[in-house]
């Protein structure tokens, strides 16, 4: 979000740190305690300057080795150690505890509110063997100094590198600061207050932002409906590792998808906790990352009742506070369409159609349900009559997403071309049972029936349980099918019609007629 490298504009000629200015648009200025502008100290020094420190500089003969740690800095930072700037102190005198070694000047406007901020900082040091510099760098929110730290840094007992006699290193704060303001200022401070060595330079001075990353993801991504989906929500910590206290968000849940047990609500989170909403369709969580913790977790068991795919994207997470949005997770919950229908008799025909007696439909649904229809007495016009009637249809919902999907049609009293088809009963069935799995939708298995009691066509009695599709012929009329059965849908449907007269004319007359099938979400369901 910031970064010095104190290379702007800069030349030959060393300048102390309270008369360089930064690049634009900012143009950041600096300052820093008296103690830290004179004897030797808060020089932006570099190989390039002549060989001895301006005069007043208090350098005297270590000029050479103020250069030589600029030097180091930039070999280490993979730039050009003949050329590199930073700003050093061979420090004379005692300047003291606490003193302010560099301070920045305007404001650094930041992006956003509530994101986690830290630094990060190249540091050397020079005569490890007395005292060390003890550097502590601070956000500053107006008057507002904030630590980025729990321990000083301190490049003699902590180098990655030796380089000439000089300890370097690359150091970022542990201690991330949750920040709220609209922008921020850096505060290094030595806490070291000898004079004796106290030997560094620091430079490439870093505002970073430490926000960590919320991931979300489902498991199983594919399962049926009404079982249990793992959601898990993983907190992500950035490169430097530090300790991140105080973030929390809230995850809404699009409709359809719930919690389906607050119980199950867990989290690996520092001081985590974990709320779900009293419609088990949102939950809040808020925790801490430790010092070095690379990610934690919050989960909870999620399903649907319904069939549905469900995508949560960064719109879902709200209320977000010191953590950045995540990416998409969709989770789908398979399901089968339940389509049921019967009725008592139909006449199909160009002049004189006779429209589905005493229907029954559950049409197209996820949902359990039933219809049923009774009726005393229908007419077929000149084709015929028709006693007691009735219908149902049937979506039942089992365990493990089952469904089955069942019509039934009974006619009593049946007679048909004057008295040439006559039954006392006839009953059809038709049902369709499927489930689905995790690794989608099962086999569905179709069955049908018909039942005629005490029928007769054209003088000729008819067994109660004829194969399906036995046909008989009607000299100078036509035919008729009984028990007739046909799959439609994929294999996934099934019509049964207990009686289909077929008449030379191009008439058709069907006698309890049922179908039933079952379809994968989403639809739509298929017509026979």
């Amino acid at each position: 979000m910031f970064e010095e490298d104190f290379e702007y504009e800069q030349d030959a000629v060393p300048r102390l740190i309270t008369d360089y200015t930064g690049t634009s648009p900012l143009s950041q200025t600096y300052t820093a305690d008296p103690a830290w502008l004179t004897g030797c100290n808060g020089w932006i020094v570099s190989p390039l300057n002549p060989d001895s420190g301006p005069p007043g500089s208090g350098c005297g003969p270590f000029w050479g080795p103020l250069e030589s740690m600029a030097s180091a800095l930039g070999q280490w930072s993979g730039g050009d150690p003949a050329t590199n700037h930073a700003v050093a102190a061979y420090t004379e005198g005692n300047p003291g505890a606490g003193k302010v070694e560099l301070e920045t000047v305007k404001p650094i406007p930041l992006e956003g509110a509530n994101r986690f901020l830290t630094f990060s900082v190249d540091a050397a040091a020079r005569n490890c063997f007395a005292a060390h510099p003890l550097l502590e760098f601070y956000l500053l929110d107006g008057d507002t100094a904030i630590p980025t730290f729990t321990t000083p840094i301190n490049p003699c007992t902590d180098p990655d590198q030796v380089i000439n006699g000089t300890s370097v290193g690359t150091y970022a704060g542990n201690n991330a600061v949750l920040f709220s303001g609209p922008s921020a200022g850096i505060r290094l401070i030595n806490a070291q207050a000898s004079g004796s060595g106290n030997d560094g330079a620091f430079d490439n001075v870093r505002l970073l932002d430490a926000t960590p990353q919320l991931d979300t993801a489902f498991s199983p991504t594919s399962l049926p409906a009404g079982a249990d989906s793992t959601l898990t929500l993983t907190v992500t910590n950035t490169s430097e590792k530090a300790a991140k206290n105080g973030w929390s968000f809230t995850e809404q849940l699009p409709p359809g998808l719930v919690v389906s047990d607050p119980s199950t609500a867990t989290t690996t989170c520092g001081a985590g906790i974990v709320t779900i909403s009293p419609d088990n369709d949102r939950l809040t969580a808020t925790g801490n990352l430790a010092d070095g913790q690379d990610a934690c977790t919050v989960q909870v068991e999620v399903t649907s009742a319904r069939g549905a795919s469900y995508t949560l994207c960064a719109a879902a997470t709200t209320e977000r506070v010191g953590i950045n949005a995540p990416g998409c997770a969709t989770v789908t919950f398979g399901s089968l369409l339940m389509d049921a229908h019967a009725y008592s008799a139909k006449v199909d025909a160009v002049i004189d159609a006779v429209p589905p007696i005493a229907p029954s439909d559950v049409t197209c649904t996820q949902e359990p349900g039933t219809d049923d229809a009774d009726l005393l007495n229908a007419s077929l016009g000149s084709l015929g009559s028709l006693g007691v009637i009735q219908t149902s249809a049937k979506g039942a919902v089992g365990t493990n997403g089952a469904r089955t999907a069942t019509a039934k049609a009974t006619t009593a009293q049946v007679s048909l071309l004057g008295g040439t088809i006559s039954a006392k009963e006839i009953t059809a069935t038709a049902t369709a049972t499927g489930s689905v799995t995790p690794d989608g939708i099962g086999p569905v298995s179709l069955s049908g029936s018909s039942v005629l009691t005490d029928t007769k066509v054209a003088g000729v009695t008819i067994t109660a349980h004829p194969a399906p599709n036995t046909g008989i012929t009607i000299p100078l009329v036509g035919s008729v099918i009984l028990n007739e059965q046909k799959p439609y849908g994929n294999g996934k449907g099934i019509v049964v019609n207990a009686l289909h007269v077929k008449l030379l004319t191009g008439v058709h007359v069907i006698v309890s007629g049922t179908r039933a099938s079952l379809t994968p979400t989403p639809g739509p369901c298929p017509n026979p």
